[in-house]
């Protein structure tokens, strides 16, 4: 079984909500919270670890990729 240090999950594959909004060029965190909370984009997944949100860099490419549409369409 592996264990999760405090290493890994600050590594930098592990986003904030800050770094995760930017890269959805959102205009804050806060939507973020939103969309948690209501969970209206449940296949954006995060980690809670107490009150400590953090979003998967993988995660986070996979949600744009389910969200892009082509032009064919």
């Amino acid at each position: 079984m592996a264990t999760i240090t405090s290493t890994n999950f600050t590594d930098r594959n592990l986003l904030t909500s800050e770094e995760t909004a930017r890269l959805l060029d959102l205009k804050s965190a806060h939507t973020l919270e939103v969309w948690r909370s209501t969970k209206r984009y449940p296949e954006l997944e995060y980690i809670k670890v107490g009150r400590l949100v953090r979003y998967k860099r993988e995660a986070v490419e996979r949600f744009l990729t389910s969200r892009t549409i082509s032009a064919a369409e």
